[in-house]
Formats: structure tokens, sequence, C-alpha cells
């Protein structure tokens, strides 16, 4: 049953099952077992961040595209329904048309960039995707009216997602049931189905002829298969899975805006989450999301208290720094691509 689950692709390791395992467990419980307004955002953004790297794994390690369009088709799903919320009302038939709108938007504009660009060689389709999705912030700023700019839009959610909402009277252990943990729970269950759903993707008879063309595209040509096709079917559910992870992002935020969906620094994150879990294996977008945002959300307070209890040591306070956080990310990230060439799961793989 589990394999069914997995699609026939279980994890070959099992130091690798077992911290797939964890992370599930812990995200799963994480209201219950991580109190706290910062754990519990800390979780919802993991699970987020999953849905997203998974889609861009589709994309650059199992079809071989480099893209950097995909915040775009994130900040599409943020805002059109935080758009829709903000300006129809927090009611579930304007979440569900928001989302409806947002999926044809960017599907329609995904497949617009996959069948003017991805004739051309990989870089020249990396630029163009780059050009457009900077373009499309540009846009999200300027239309400040609509969008609301650089401050971006606050909204209300249905009301069944309020923290005010109160399914229980009494906690249960030391945790409120209400909106909050409805909307962390829908968050979650979302990502869990679409994850699945991209592992179903890539270990379909469709999966094998994607990787089939990353290999070799003019061999997979040569066999028959038409290689703009599938790379443009590709670079739509890559598409479509970023625009949903835009939408539990604006949902759990209750707030959409190009800082938090649009930036390139995004991106940038993304891409690290990939080659830190390891490209082409799906799990990877479970272990790289995971570790990055940890270390993104916690590094920085390890660092403060590491600090405090080498006061007095020479040169070891300093370089331990809070501020110095950023630096140390770069470290881990140089230290794990040079002992995880392969990536986190690659590495567990291949020692079994």
């Amino acid at each position: 049953m589990l394999g069914s689950l997995l699609s026939d692709d279980l994890p070959r390791s099992r130091l690798l099952a077992a911290a797939l395992v964890a992370i599930v467990a812990a995200l799963a419980l994480a209201p219950f077992l991580f109190p706290g307004a910062a754990a519990i955002n800390t979780a919802a953004k993991i699970c987020i961040f999953i849905v997203l790297v998974a889609s861009y794994d589709l994309l650059i390690g199992y079809t071989g595209i480099v893209s950097f369009a995909h915040t775009m088709f994130f900040g599409i799903g943020a805002y059109g329904v935080g758009l829709g919320l903000y300006s129809f009302g927090a009611t579930w038939p304007v979440l569900f048309v928001g989302l409806l709108v947002a999926l044809v938007a960017g599907i329609a504009l995904a497949l617009l960039i996959g069948l003017m660009s991805l004739r051309v060689r990989a870089i020249f389709f990396a630029m163009i995707t780059l050009a457009v999705a900077s373009a499309f912030m540009i846009l999200a700023t300027q239309f400040s009216e609509f969008t609301g700019g650089e401050d971006g839009r606050s909204f209300k959610v249905p009301e069944l997602l309020r923290p005010a909402t109160k399914f229980l009277d009494a906690p249960v252990l030391g945790v409120d049931i209400n909106g909050r943990l409805a909307a962390y729970y829908l968050v979650f269950a979302s990502a869990a189905a679409l994850f699945l759903l991209a592992l179903r993707i890539v270990n379909s008879p469709f999966g094998r002829v994607l990787q089939a063309i990353r290999e070799n595209d003019m061999r997979a040509e040569a066999l028959g298969y038409r290689v703009v096709y599938f790379r443009t079917v590709a670079t739509l559910i890559a598409a479509a899975m970023a625009v949903a992870a835009g939408a539990l992002s604006a949902l759990w935020l209750r707030y959409t805006g190009p800082d938090t969906t649009l930036s390139f620094a995004i991106m940038l994150d993304i891409l690290l989450m990939v080659v830190i879990g390891g490209m082409g294996t799906m799990y990877g977008a479970v272990i790289g999301a995971s570790l990055f945002i940890l270390a993104q959300n916690y590094l920085q307070r390890l660092m403060g208290l590491a600090a405090e209890a080498l006061a007095g040591v020479p040169v070891l306070p300093h370089l331990v720094h809070p501020d110095r956080w950023l630096l140390w990310l770069g470290v881990l990230f140089v230290l794990s691509v040079y002992y995880f060439p392969s990536g986190i799961v690659g590495r567990l793989r291949g020692r079994k």
C-alpha cells in the first residue's frame, strides 16, 4: 500500500526513509509538538515550499529546463486568491474562483512562454523567462491601485480559517482548536496531495520520457517523441503546481505582495533547495525545503546562543555573531554541494 501511495518510488535508503518519516510526522503534528506562532509559521512555509520546489524539480531535475520564471507563477497564485478575497469578500466561492482564474492565467502564460521559447537553446530560454518574470514583477508594483504596489494587499480569509473561529471551547494538548489550526491543516493536506501527484507524474511513462529528454533530447526526438510537446506539458504542470503553492501561501499569510511571492531572492532559494535536496529525486524537495527554511529561521538564533556561550573566548564570538548568519548559511551550502554533489537524497540512496 505504501509503494502504491508513493508511486512505487520508495526512498531506497533507510536513512532517507527515516528522515522523510520524521519530517512528515513533525509537519503533521507541528501545532501540538512546537507551540508558538513562529514554529507553526515555519512548518506552514516548509509545506508550501515543498510543493514549490517539487514543481521546479519537475522542470530542472526531470526535464532539464532551466527557468527563472517560477516565482512569477507562485505570485500569480498568491495574487489571484489574495486580490479576489480583497476585492469581492472573504467567501469560499470567491476563493475557488480566484484560484481558478490564477490557474488559467498561469497555464496560459506558461503555454505562451513554452511555445515561443522551448525551441531555443537552454540559456536563451532561461534569459527569456528571467525577462518575463522581471516584467511581471514591475507590473505588479506599478499597478498599485489594483495590486497594492510594493505594499501588497492584506485581506480576510473565509470564516472557518480565521483565528477567532473556535471549533472547541477547551484546548486540546494545550492547543486551541480554531480556524488558524484548520488553515494549517488545509495547507498541510494540500501540500501532501500535490507532492504525491508530482511523484506520480515523474514515475509515469510521461515522466520517463521527460528523463529521456533530459539525458539526450536529440535521441528522444529520433525515437519519435515530440520533445517540444513534452517540454511544454511539463512546463504547464510545473506552472500549475507553483500557482497552487502561491494560493496556499496567500491563504496562510492573509497577505500577498511582491516581496513574499515575486522576489528574485525566492527564485534563488528554490534553486538552492533543489540542489541541496538533490535534483531529479522529488524527495529532495522535502529534504531541501525543510533544511533550508529551518536554517533561515533558526540559524541566526542558534548563532546568538553560541556567541553568548563563547563570550570571553578570543575571536570565536565574532565569527559566530548572529549578524554573520548569511555567511555561515553560504558556507553550509558550499559544503553540502562539495560533499553531496548529487544532493542529500542522492548521497543517501548511494549509501543504501
